[in-house]
């Protein structure tokens, strides 16, 4: 049986839209690493989301939206640093 998300209070809604956004964009920033600008503000979003849902019924999906956007983060900050070594090698 579906739950009846009009009926729910207008923050547990609200919550649980932040952990799916937690998710989704979490995900989205680890394939925006390549960029690491966006990957690391579309992480740090993510993240805010993934703490902010977590005070919803969706906790779990609110946690898995935080582990993914943490890893968004590594992702971008590692490539990151990558690059500069890069460039830093080149004459």
């Amino acid at each position: 049986m579906e739950p009846n998300y009009s009926s729910l209070d207008p923050e547990e809604r609200i919550n649980k839209f932040l952990a799916v956004v937690s998710v989704l964009l979490g995900s989205a920033s680890v394939c925006a690493g390549i960029v690491p600008i966006i990957g690391v503000i579309g992480g740090t979003i993510s993240l805010i989301a993934g703490i902010r849902g977590r005070r919803s019924e969706s906790n779990k999906l609110a946690t898995f939206g935080i582990v993914v956007s943490a890893f968004a983060l590594t992702v971008s900050v590692v490539y990151a640093i990558f690059v500069q070594i890069g460039k830093a090698g080149k004459p």
